[in-house]
């Protein structure tokens, strides 16, 4: 069995596809990093308490001193019952933005969405036999070295932020200078916990993110597999390009009878152009065909009185443009000639007419 998983995975050296990221989310496989998590909410915690602990302070300073002055226990509870509800006001929004904290730091990894797969029960992580296997497998010693590593860090980082000399200096100083100085280290040593977690989320993160693409790789065969289902079955797409093509053909026959000339191989190909003086910059190729489409483009031509020419070389030329496209510069001078002699023909036709 282990060789088979190694094999398997030896065979998924391609990356993940969007469609496979996108179900392994549906399915609730996301890359999420706890530690990048736990320094948002240390983060937060540290703002909100730089903020909430003055004031929280300073109540706690006059409930002490109610307490201390009160003659009996029953005179000071009335300070304490104070104290307990200063404190819970100032300290339920610092752990309400502590929670919003967690909830950002996640969903900007896992994105929106409830993934309901991960909610139901899974007896199998229950099984002793797993919960062993996690614990002393490779997970679980990875799981370690990545303990180890955050205690090494941070106790570093905290190490470095200890300064000797005012510890050494502090029984001697007054009241003032070592409140003063005591909040000078504890400053130190919240900045120092900070980055050294803020760099071990980092690095969590990328690590993650890593592994997780890494569990989801795909071999060849599934990547022409998805393309194949992706791309669906080939009868069905031939079938709908030959509904698009018939589509296509049946509004560019709608367009011939508005159109102002039609210029022809003479039998092999067919365009239809229109131009309105005043009203566009340039003639505009409405209609076009080849062989049998050629012959319907005539023949609509032909029961709606719209003119038609014969120009070999220009309609070879112009069929190699899209439908709804103008004509360009290097052909108005063969297409102007063409459009001003069907105007000359109409116009002496109507002399005739009214003679």
């Amino acid at each position: 069995m282990a060789g088979e998983n190694g094999k398997e995975a030896e065979d998924r050296t391609e990356a993940p596809s969007q469609r496979r990221l996108d179900k392994a989310r549906e399915e609730g496989q996301v890359a999420l990093s706890r530690e990048a998590v736990g320094f948002a909410t240390l983060l937060a915690a540290t703002l909100a308490g730089f903020m909430a602990l003055p004031p929280l302070g300073l109540e706690w300073l006059r409930a002490m001193r109610l307490v201390f002055e009160a003659p009996n226990l029953a005179g000071g509870l009335p300070a304490v019952e104070a104290l307990l509800r200063a404190s819970a006001l100032v300290l339920l929004p610092v752990l309400g933005l502590v929670a919003m904290a967690a909830i950002f730091a996640s969903l900007a990894q896992t994105g929106p969405g409830l993934h309901w797969q991960k909610l139901a029960p899974d007896l199998a992580r229950l099984s002793p036999l797993a919960a062993l296997g996690r614990l002393f497998g490779a997970e679980g010693l990875a799981e370690l070295l990545r303990t180890l590593l955050k205690l090494d860090v941070v106790g570093g980082a905290l190490w470095l932020a200890v300064e000797p000399e005012v510890l050494r200096a502090a029984p001697h100083q007054p009241a003032a200078m070592l409140l003063r100085d005591a909040g000078r280290g504890v400053l130190r040593l919240l900045v120092a916990m900070l980055l050294a977690f803020g760099g071990l989320a980092l690095l969590d993160l990328l690590w993650v993110r890593w592994r997780h693409l890494r569990k989801l790789r795909m071999s060849r065969e599934e990547v022409k597999q998805e393309q194949r289902e992706s791309e669906g079955d080939p009868h069905v797409r031939a079938r709908l390009r030959q509904i698009r093509e018939t589509r296509a053909r049946r509004r560019m026959l709608a367009q011939v009878p508005k159109a102002t000339v039609v210029i022809t191989n003479p039998t092999h190909y067919a365009v239809a152009l229109t131009y309105q003086q005043g009203q566009s910059a340039a003639p505009k190729l409405v209609a076009k065909g080849a062989d049998a489409m050629a012959a319907r483009i005539r023949t609509a031509a032909e029961e709606h009185g719209v003119p038609i020419v014969s120009n070999p070389p220009l309609a070879r030329a112009l069929f190699r443009l899209e439908p709804d496209t103008e004509i360009p510069a290097e052909h108005w001078q063969a297409v102007a000639e063409i459009i001003a002699y069907v105007w000359r023909l109409q116009g002496s036709r109507l002399g005739m007419t009214g003679g």
